[in-house]
């Protein structure tokens, strides 16, 4: 009997030795689930904000498309002004031309333009 009481003892020794690494152990085991339930909080509060982000971006891509619309249509106008704007001004650049090359050669252009004929006359002949 008393070599099972020298077991006991030594059983009862190793689990005295063993309680401070199973205290250790339940610590950690705490401290891991608090740091799970923090984890999750984190990752709530960062899913609710890429939800939010991914709204925004929707909004602010919504915007640029129509700004880049406006853009176009007040480029198009702008074009359209500038054309027209460019057409006068080769017109006036013609009609100076004209001007100038008809100032410049106004006699001979109205020789051109009108054919003179001998006034007429009427003469009386004589006939004896």
């Amino acid at each position: 009997m008393e070599e099972y009481q020298v077991k006991l003892a030594v059983l009862d020794q190793k689990m005295s030795d063993l309680r401070p690494v199973i205290l250790k152990i339940d610590a950690a085991i705490d401290k891991l689930s608090e740091v799970n339930i923090t984890v999750s909080k984190m990752l709530a509060v960062h899913e609710e904000r890429i939800s939010k982000q991914e709204e925004i971006d929707i909004i602010l891509f919504a915007k640029i498309d129509k700004l880049r619309d406006k853009m176009d249509s007040d480029h198009d106008s702008v074009l359209q002004r500038l054309l027209g704007l460019e057409k006068r001004v080769w017109i006036a650049m013609g009609a100076i031309s004209v001007l100038s090359f008809a100032a410049n050669n106004g006699p001979s252009i109205q020789e051109l333009l009108t054919h003179k004929e001998p006034p007429i006359r009427i003469e009386r002949s004589y006939t004896n």
